[in-house]
C-alpha cells in the first residue's frame, strides 16, 4: 500500500506592478479614477433624495407655504380687504415664516444626523477630503431648498394676485415680483444653509435645531418685552434685524419703520452663512469624526 502524496500548495498568482505604483508586484483590477467635487455632489444627492425624512420635511414645507398662503388669500378675498394700494404678494409672508422651520430642520439634519448614526465615518472613508464633503452637502442642499421654495412661493404669489384682482390691491411691479419670489427663496435657502453649517459645528441634531429656532424667534420675543425706555435702542435693533422682520422686507411690508430695506436682508444672511461655513470648515479639519 502506497502512502498518499502530500498536496502541493496552489501556485501564487502573478501580480504585475502598476506604472508608478508604490506597491510593486500588485495591480488592482478596479479602475482607478481621480475623484473630484462632482463625485461628492452625486453622492450627497443620492443620500438626500433617498432618505425618507427629506421627502416628509419638504412635503410639510410645501403644505405650510401653499396651504396657509391660500387660506390667507381666501379669507382676505371673502372679507372686506384692507389692501387698498397694497401689494397682494405680502400675504405669502405667513406661510413662509412657518415653512422656514422645516428648511432649518432639514439643513441641520443634512449634517448632524450623520454624526448621530455614525454614517459620517463611512462618508469620510469614501471621500477623505472633508472640505469637499461639506461643500458638496452645501451645494446640494442649497439647490434643493431654493428650487422647492421658489416653486412654492411663486405659486402662492400667482394665487394671491388672481384672488385679489379688482379688489383694490395694486399690481406688483417687476422689482416686487423679483424680491417676492427669487429674493425670498434665496433668503430661505441661505437660512437653511446656515442651519447646515451650525449642524456641522454642533454635531447634535436637537441642539442645533434648538439654537436655530431660538435665533429666529428669540430676538423678536425679547424685543416685545423690553418696556423700559432705557432699552429702546436695543429693542429697536432686535426688532429690526430679527429674521421675521427681514423676511417681511422682501414683500415691501417691513414690520418696522427703519432697519434693513430692499435687498439688505439677503446680504446679511449671506455674510452670516459665510462666517458659519468658515468656522465649520476649520473645525471639520481639526476634529476627529
Amino acid at each position: 500500500m502506497s502512502s498518499p502524496h502530500p498536496q502541493m500548495p496552489p501556485a501564487a498568482p502573478t501580480w504585475e506592478a502598476a506604472p508608478g505604483s508604490s506597491y510593486p508586484g500588485y495591480t488592482s483590477p478596479i479602475p482607478v479614477v481621480r475623484t473630484h467635487l462632482g463625485h461628492a455632489i452625486a453622492s450627497e444627492w443620492t443620500k438626500i433624495r433617498s432618505v425618507r425624512s427629506t421627502m416628509w420635511t419638504l412635503g410639510v414645507f410645501v403644505l405650510l407655504v401653499i396651504g396657509i398662503g391660500t387660506l390667507t388669500g381666501v379669507v382676505v378675498a371673502n372679507s372686506d380687504p384692507a389692501l387698498s394700494g397694497e401689494s397682494p404678494l405680502g400675504l405669502g409672508f405667513f406661510g413662509l415664516l412657518l415653512g422656514s422651520m422645516c428648511i432649518i430642520t432639514l439643513g441641520v439634519l443634512t449634517t448632524a444626523s450623520e454624526y448621530g448614526t455614525g454614517m459620517v465615518r463611512t462618508t469620510m472613508v469614501a471621500c477623505p477630503s472633508r472640505s469637499r464633503v461639506l461643500a458638496a452637502k452645501g451645494i446640494v442642499f442649497f439647490l434643493v431648498a431654493f428650487v422647492v421654495t421658489l416653486v412654492s412661493a411663486s405659486l402662492v404669489a400667482f394665487l394671491h394676485v388672481a384672488m385679489l384682482e379688482g379688489q383694490g390691491a395694486k399690481d406688483p411691479s417687476g422689482g416686487e415680483w423679483l424680491r417676492g419670489t427669487v429674493g425670498i427663496s434665496a433668503y430661505v435657502a441661505l437660512l437653511g444653509l446656515l442651519s447646515l453649517a451650525v449642524g456641522s459645528i454642533i454635531r447634535h441634531s436637537a441642539g442645533a435645531i434648538t439654537i436655530m429656532i431660538g435665533a429666529v424667534l428669540a430676538p423678536l420675543v425679547i424685543a416685545l418685552f423690553m418696556f423700559s425706555e432705557s432699552l429702546r435702542d436695543v429693542r429697536d435693533a432686535l426688532f429690526e434685524y430679527s429674521i421675521p422682520n427681514q423676511l417681511s422686507v422682501f414683500y415691501s411690508n417691513s414690520l418696522s419703520q427703519s432697519g434693513p430695506s430692499g435687498w439688505d436682508p439677503l446680504w446679511i444672511i449671506l455674510a452670516a452663512t459665510a462666517a458659519a461655513f468658515a468656522a465649520a470648515f476649520a473645525l471639520l479639519e481639526k476634529r476627529d469624526v
